[in-house]
Order: structure tokens, then sequence, then C-alpha cells
């Protein structure tokens, strides 16, 4: 091809190899001898079969030894999208698993939370959880933080630093009887958001962008609800909240909220369930109020390990997809008690296989349904999946390089394997050890180059 019918974008990078993603119609799709082509934005520039090589060269003009080629045992899948995680709780991940959610948040995770005034401990935690979950694997993160405001905006900077693509939210609350200097006044709140808003926007970090946070309705008076469902419509963001995770949290919410017909119509009254919303765990959500979720465009994190964790119940994850609900993965650390993705794909089968225990009618999930769940499931749903989430030409390289094989890495192969299998042995049996480097928007942002602003 002439060189003046070459695409305007530069390549920075081309790959061959095997790639593995999922489409909206296909679960699993398995690309083998494939090339793709990174231009210098981080984004897909294109992909095309091993055989088009001379072709694309031409094209795109790059030369045939600055190919990378992944080695047989490796893989690209997409970045891990967790969409539901307390990056304040991991100081104290892996324990504190011992009494259900209310009595949880009122011993262990507020008393842990207040600690976050300190600026000193909130770098620390923040710069550790941001670390761990990026050697995980995970290039997407939904954060919550504390309803310290300055802390929450370090949290940013800090995802910023080391380059992960993170929502990150200020959590609200002006009702709390438990631990009462740990809340705030309604006018506090609402202020405080304004003011994290502007300032984390006007950072203007390429991928890191601020999401309203009622942190569960039990913590927030209506008016509180009313107003943040306002910043979120007036600033056009996303908003993350908590719903219908325990039965005593359901029963309290009745309680708090009489007027309203269920614990999602107490977010629905409040302008609080949008398409740009994502709620945590759903185990007890009715058939209406999916449907409820469906036409408003709300998503749902489903938090495998924090719901078996906290004995707080199983989602229906079948249910979910059949009323077309959006629903992505999340660790939900601390009261799920890892912060890898992987875990969340394990605990996800396993929730799927116990309902089938218990009801041999029903159709446990496969793992190539959770591998979409944990990638273009967690983008689409927090309305990303128009940039990440899959291999597409135009969508940003969030990628994660696999080796199986790694030396000292949990996975033995005997022999040759098909890479169905291989990805399938990965997500049961892998860990960070198998993850060789994770891309976010074109970037290699792991193995890591520390960040120059500790």
């Amino acid at each position: 091809m002439a060189h003046s019918n070459r695409p305007t974008t530069r390549i920075a990078s081309v790959y061959r190899g095997t790639f593995i993603h999922s489409t909206q119609q296909t679960a699993l799709q398995i690309l083998e001898d494939e090339l793709l082509g990174v231009d210098t934005d981080g984004k897909i520039a294109f992909t095309g079969r091993g055989t088009e090589l001379d072709r694309l060269c031409q094209t795109f003009g790059f030369s045939p030894t600055e190919v990378i080629q992944l080695a047989q045992h490796e893989f690209f899948m997409p970045g891990l999208v967790d969409t539901h995680i307390h990056a304040c709780q991991y100081s104290y991940a892996g324990t504190a698993l011992d009494m259900p959610l209310l009595q949880w948040l009122n011993t262990y995770t507020f008393p842990v939370e207040s600690q976050f005034k300190d600026l000193q401990f909130a770098h620390r935690v923040y710069s550790q959880v941001v670390k761990r979950t990026l050697r995980n694997g995970t290039t997407t993160a939904c954060y919550f933080a504390t309803i310290h405001t300055d802390a929450s905006l370090l949290l940013g900077q800090i995802a910023n630093d080391f380059g992960q693509r993170a929502f990150v939210g200020k959590v609200c609350m002006d009702r709390n009887n438990s631990v009462k200097h740990y809340k705030e006044t309604t006018q506090e709140s609402q202020e405080e958001s304004c003011r994290f808003i502007a300032e984390l926007l006007n950072k203007k970090y390429p991928l890191v962008r601020p999401v309203v946070t009622p942190r569960f309705a039990p913590s927030c008076t209506g008016a509180l609800l009313e107003q943040l469902g306002a910043i979120a419509k007036n600033n056009n963001l996303h908003i993350q909240s908590h719903i219908s995770e325990n039965v005593e949290e359901i029963n309290l919410v009745k309680e708090l909220f009489p007027e309203s017909e269920s614990y999602t119509d107490v977010y629905l009254k409040h302008n609080l369930l949008t398409d740009k919303t994502v709620m945590a765990h759903g185990c007890y959500l009715s058939d209406e109020e999916l449907v409820q979720f469906r036409e408003t465009g709300a998503s749902l994190s489903h938090c495998p390990n924090s719901n078996i964790s906290l004995c707080s119940g199983l989602l229906n994850v079948r249910n979910v997809l059949k009323h077309k609900v959006k629903l992505g993965l999340g660790t939900d650390v601390a009261g799920g008690y890892s912060a890898s993705m992987l875990d969340a794909v394990r605990r996800t089968l396993d929730t799927s296989k116990v309902l089938t225990i218990q009801d041999p009618e029903y159709k446990t999930l496969s793992f190539e349904e959770v591998f979409r769940l944990a990638t273009l499931g967690g983008s689409q749903a927090l309305s990303l999946d128009d940039q990440t989430g899959n291999f597409e030409v135009g969508k940003d390289f969030d990628a994660l390089r696999v080796n199986v094989a790694a030396p000292g890495g949990p996975i033995d192969l005997v022999q040759c394997e098909e890479p169905k299998i291989i990805l399938e042995k990965f997500l049961n049996l892998g860990d960070d050890r198998n993850i060789a480097e994770v891309f976010v928007a074109g970037r290699k942002v792991v193995p890591f180059t520390e960040p120059t602003t500790e």
C-alpha cells in the first residue's frame, strides 16, 4: 500500500501470538497467531492474522523485526475489572471475618476507616492496595475510600501515579450511631463531596475519575441521598453504593425508609439509580427490582468472596443475566479476604455450584461466562465498554500478558495444551506469578516503575 494511504496514527508496539477475549456475542473468543498493534496513544490500532504481517507492515509502517513474539505458553487477555473494592479496608484484609455485616462494620470497619484522617497512614495503605491489585492483574478498579476528602484525593493521585484506571469515591455518611465520630453532618458531606469532585477533576488525571459514593442507605439520611443524586446528575458522574447484601440490613432499610416500596426504591426515589450506577451485592433483589435495574441501566457488582465470608447470601447470577442487568465482579476487600480478581472468578464459580447443589435444575455458570464477567462484563458495569474490556480496534490496550509456565509458578504443564485449557488452568490455578506484564492504555505498569512522586 502506498505511503500516502497509511493511517496517520503511529504504532508503538506490535505483538504476535494468542489473544483471548470476550465479545458481546461470544463469551470466549480465542485468536491464535494473531497480530495486534498499539499506537502511541495506547489504543489498539489494528488486529489481523499472522499471515497478514507483510500487508500490515506496509499499511501501518512498522518493521517485522519490531514484532514482539509471545512464547508457546503465553497469551494476552484483557485486564481484570474490579467493580467494587474498599481501598481503605486493605490493611486488615484476611482477618476479622467472624461477624455478620452490620456488626462487622461497627466492630472492625468504621474504627479502621476513621484512621484515614492521618495522611501518612492513608498513603501507606493506598500505595499497597494499588500496587497489589495491579500486580494481580486489575487494570480497572472502582474504589471506596473514606469520608476524608484529602485522603480520598491522595488515593486518586496514587492510582494515577501507578497507572491504574480507577474510579475513586469519597464516602458519604451522615448517620452512624455506633461509631459517632466517624460520620459527617449532611452539609459537610455535601460540601466535601463537591470539593472532592472539583479537586480531582481539576487534576486532569487521564485514567482516574470521581464517583459519587453514598456508603449505603442505612448510613445516609434521605436529605443526603437527595443531595448526592443531584450532584451526580449535575456533574454527569458515576454512582456507587451497596444494596440488599444481607437480611438484617434489608430490614433496617425498611425501618429507616418506610415510605419506600423496596431497597431499590430508596435509591430510585433519590435519583441514584442511573445508567452510571453500580451497586454491590444485590443478593436478595426481587424480580421487580431487577426490572428497575434494567430499565434504569444500573449495574450490579457480584462480590462472592464477601457474600460467603460474612455469611450474607448467594447471588443468583443466572437470574440477573436473565433480566439483562449489567453485571461485573468485585473483590469487596475486606469483606472479601482477597484483593485478587482471580479469586472473584473462582468464588463466582463456587457460588454457582452451591446453587446447583441446592437446586439441580440450576444451570451452573461456565468458566467462559465468568471470564467475560471479570473482563468485558466489568467494563460494561462501569460504562467503560466503549474504551476497554476486550481487544476491539479503537479501544485502549488494557491487557495482561500471561505465562502459565512461569518458573516457580503454581501451574504444572504435563503436555502441550490448547489455549482454552491453558486459560482455564490460569483462572483456576494461577496467581500473580503467571502475570508477566500488565498494560493500561498501552503503558506497561507491571513490572513496576516506581512513581517519582511518592
